[in-house]
């Protein structure tokens, strides 16, 4: 079974309600259709109305069990007046300006979010991925003890040898250019508790690097790594959050257990059997999805925004339905106790 499929068979139980601000966009009315029909919760489209039933009805997609709300037409719109009015990068705009940031669909979704009327958001199938970060950035707060935000990628792919039988967990691939030690061991352990959330397996981190445990001391780029390594061990044994890290390690190393045995590290906990990767930048994390979407054509779902307090997503521009739907499932069941996601607790509604 499917990661998705298994995820959806937690959400009939315990649904919930995810906020897409691109609600006409076609992919997103069809992602919408499909999570009410499969019982996954209740969608919220945020746009026109009448632009998004005139939509669907060109679509030939039903409406019913999908809410549409207008920002501002909304009750909830004044209701968020006093959150623009206390934020600190808001506070001292004029009321004009106060009242165009919330007919923005990003800002009133995430603060949707921020105040509980949502239990997730999906958004990014229309706007670039700077300006709908932006509104999450700076209206969730982060999550309590890390001050990094950041994304990671879930591959789903047909090896079912590697990673979380064949789950494989990537970050950072569309946030932070260049992260330092104290940003990259902030992902590491917020993506390893992630992926740790939805599959109830133990995360073993591969911090990746071009070099497997050189003997090569002083040069940045490794330091930093091995620095980050040791960083992310603290912050997860502080937290409580039980992760095997290691690093540096090649990709091969890390995924292969041949590999590993070959260049001497078959005895490290994440050695060879490593599902959470962890890349030292954007451009390699960045560069390596995408090949691995375009040419072995694996199912991505993603960018799932790792570091704030609340579920939410940053999907491409070019992702299918599907794939939103997945990320939709996904970003929805992070909202979901783990102790209702995987134990025997009463069921949870939203």
């Amino acid at each position: 079974m499917s990661l998705i499929d298994q995820l959806m068979d937690k959400l009939q139980r315990h649904p919930k309600r995810v906020v897409f601000p691109e609600g006409s966009d076609p992919r997103i009315i069809q992602t919408a259709r499909q999570f009410a029909t499969r019982r996954c919760g209740v969608p919220v489209l945020l746009g026109d109305r009448g632009e998004i039933k005139d939509r669907a009805r060109r679509l030939d997609i039903r409406l019913d069990g999908i809410r549409i709300m207008e920002p501002e037409r909304s009750d909830d719109f004044e209701l968020f007046r006093p959150m623009v009015d206390s934020h600190p990068r808001y506070a001292s705009l004029p009321d004009a300006e106060k009242r165009a940031l919330l007919l923005d669909r990003h800002n009133f979704g995430a603060f949707m979010l921020a105040s509980g009327r949502v239990d997730a958001f999906v958004g990014g199938a229309t706007a670039s991925s700077s300006s709908g970060l932006r509104s999450l950035f700076r209206i969730i707060p982060r999550e309590e003890g890390f001050r990094t935000a950041s994304s990671m990628l879930i591959l789903d792919q047909e090896k079912r040898e590697f990673g979380f039988g064949g789950l494989l967990f990537l970050a950072d691939c569309g946030v932070i250019p260049n992260p330092d030690a104290d940003q990259l061991a902030d992902i590491a352990v917020t993506t390893a508790d992630i992926a740790a959330h939805l599959t109830n397996e133990p995360p073993r981190v591969a911090m990746l690097s071009f070099a497997t445990h050189s003997s090569r001391l002083g040069l940045p780029m490794l330091e930093k790594i091995r620095e980050a390594r040791d960083i992310a061990r603290e912050r997860a044994a502080a937290r409580g959050i039980e992760i095997e890290i290691d690093g540096e390690l090649q990709l091969d190393a890390a995924l292969d257990p041949v590999v590993a045995e070959q260049k001497g590290v078959a005895g490290s906990p994440v050695a060879g059997r490593a599902n959470v990767l962890i890349f030292p930048d954007l451009n390699s994390g960045n560069i390596a999805s995408k090949m691995i979407q375009v040419v072995a054509g694996a199912r991505t779902y993603g960018q799932i925004i790792t570091g704030l307090s609340r579920p939410c997503a940053e999907i491409s521009r070019g992702a299918h339905a599907y794939d939103i739907f997945g990320t939709a499932v996904i970003t929805a069941c992070q909202a979901i106790e783990r102790s209702f996601l995987f134990g025997t607790g009463k069921t949870a509604t939203s």
